[in-house]
């Protein structure tokens, strides 16, 4: 599938996704939706993901930062932050002389982080709030596919982080198989939903779950992924899966 677009300059912007109607009309309308879905389900997004993690809970997060190579001392961006479920493991991972930057465009989805000396910067992906050669190692947990340009976005990620430095993507991918697809497609677009609706405090979080699986359903393959990493000009681009469906895409920056 080929989700490659192009803009009113000619530009070439690679969409993580192809454009879902049942959501936005157009990109602008795309980030307007974003921000208003975020800003209102903030407050019942960690309850949500405990109940129906998956296997991504705060466990797997660690080990995924520790295989993606970070260290006690490094300074880190994270990049969507959202409510610091991967911050949380990254400070513990980069201890006291550590240092962490939490970026996100939904102000709602920052105003849910409880996280001391965590740094918070309303932003997007494609425009960090950052300096140059600004980071030792940046992460970025499950929000790949709400971007507006891939390459874009790992531009940035490569102009933030210093010579030598590390990145890690957290994503979910569709399984090879059609069984599975079709069982994680109705776990995620019919049940999840419901126990949502349950749970939750807010009417659109049952709706932000729905949204979940379908960019993960319309979402680019991983061998593109590593490609634009690699456009990027990233060395050492590789993907870790796990149970089949949790995806690390790791990168460093040339040095």
């Amino acid at each position: 599938m080929n989700n490659t677009a192009k803009t009113r300059t000619g530009d070439n912007v690679q969409s993580p996704h192809t454009p879902l109607p049942e959501y936005y009309r157009d990109e602008a309308d795309h980030q307007r939706y974003l921000r208003r879905i975020f800003d209102e389900t903030a407050s019942d997004y960690d309850r949500i993901e405990r109940v129906l993690a998956l296997g991504t809970g705060p466990r797997y997060r660690r080990m995924a930062l520790e295989r993606a190579g970070l260290r006690s001392g490094d300074k880190v961006i994270d990049v969507g932050i959202g409510t610091g479920l991967v911050a949380r493991e990254a400070l513990a991972l980069i201890g006291s002389t550590g240092s962490l930057v939490g970026v996100d465009p939904s102000p709602g989805m920052l105003g849910q982080v409880s996280l001391p000396g965590v740094q918070l910067k309303v932003g997007r992906a494609e425009q960090l709030p950052c300096d140059d050669n600004q980071a030792d190692f940046l992460s970025m947990g499950y929000a790949l596919r709400h971007v507006s340009d891939v390459g874009q976005t790992f531009a940035e990620f490569h102009r933030v982080l210093r010579p030598g430095g590390r990145l890690v993507i957290l994503e979910i991918s569709r399984p090879e198989s059609a069984l599975g697809n079709t069982l994680l497609k109705a776990y995620m677009r019919t049940l999840v939903p419901i126990i949502a609706r349950v749970v939750a405090r807010q009417r659109g979080t049952s709706e932000l779950w729905r949204y979940y699986w379908d960019t993960i359903e319309a979402c680019i393959a991983p061998a593109q992924v590593l490609a634009a990493l690699q456009a990027a000009g990233f060395e050492t681009v590789a993907r870790h899966k796990e149970v089949g469906i949790f995806s690390e895409y790791t990168a460093i920056k040339p040095g």
